[in-house]
């Protein structure tokens, strides 16, 4: 088996390991752009996994309900899981020690079948609860770096700037797959999304955080003529909304 991504929309994704282990990364399945979301959500038997960036409910999205039904483990920093807990309802005892960590650390999940390092990013992480209060502390937003065992490693950058720092990713680890977000206005654009891509190096560059609302105008287009211009080397490779591809090794 090959390693499995799916992308849902938003910066929402699936990852099925060579072994059958699923992931879930900011999974909003239920999402204005993917109109099967509800359905997805139901369909979903197992998940192994949920890994969070940070607080924005565009990123929990459906976590909890998803986390409740199939006993998915948190993963996250110490104190968005604290927050997605106390605020949220995120079962505590499927929120330990084991799944939670912070900044420059790397779990070793599912008897070492997937690592996941935490690292920073520059944006926000308030946790919504309702639309009365105001957004409660979700601690600092983050991206990660997910390795699968017989598999690629992925760089999900969650929300974020461009910032000078990204560099040192693939001083520490070999990026095969950068998702990238790219809709400008709350994240980078395209032109700072390229930079930020030919700091990282990785092997595949896909966009992510667009056009789900019109508000998000950053494009594939202009992401892949921003590359070109500064001669990034990564392939782009564009995402259907509900595609799943197969990841390769190089």
């Amino acid at each position: 088996m090959e390693t499995q991504l799916t992308w849902y929309g938003q910066s929402a994704f699936k990852i099925v390991s060579p072994t059958g282990n699923v992931l879930l990364v900011d999974p909003w399945l239920a999402n204005p752009v993917y109109n099967r979301g509800k359905e997805e959500i139901a369909a979903l038997k197992r998940v192994d996994l949920i890994l969070i960036t940070h607080g924005h409910s565009d990123h929990v999205g459906d976590a909890v309900e998803i986390g409740k039904r199939t006993r998915a483990k948190l993963v996250a920093t110490y104190d968005l899981g604290d927050a997605m807990i106390k605020f949220l309802g995120y079962p505590a005892e499927l929120a330990d020690t084991d799944t939670i960590g912070h900044f420059g650390g790397e779990l070793t999940l599912l008897n070492g079948d997937v690592k996941v390092l935490f690292v920073r990013a520059h944006h926000g992480s308030g946790i919504t609860v309702d639309d009365e209060s105001g957004a409660r502390y979700g601690g600092s937003p983050g991206g990660l770096v997910i390795t699968i065992r017989a598999g690629p490693t992925i760089y999900h950058t969650g929300d974020t700037d461009l910032f000078s720092d990204m560099a040192l990713v693939s001083r520490f680890n070999k990026i095969d797959v950068m998702l990238v977000c790219i809709g400008d206005h709350f994240t980078m654009g395209p032109a700072r999304a390229a930079e930020a891509v030919k700091l990282v190096e990785p092997r595949t560059a896909i966009p992510m955080h667009y056009a789900t609302f019109p508000i998000l105008t950053g494009t594939p287009e202009g992401f892949e003529r921003e590359l070109k211009q500064r001669g990034a080397k990564a392939e782009l490779r564009v995402m259907k909304i509900g595609e799943t591809i197969t990841l390769g090794l190089a």
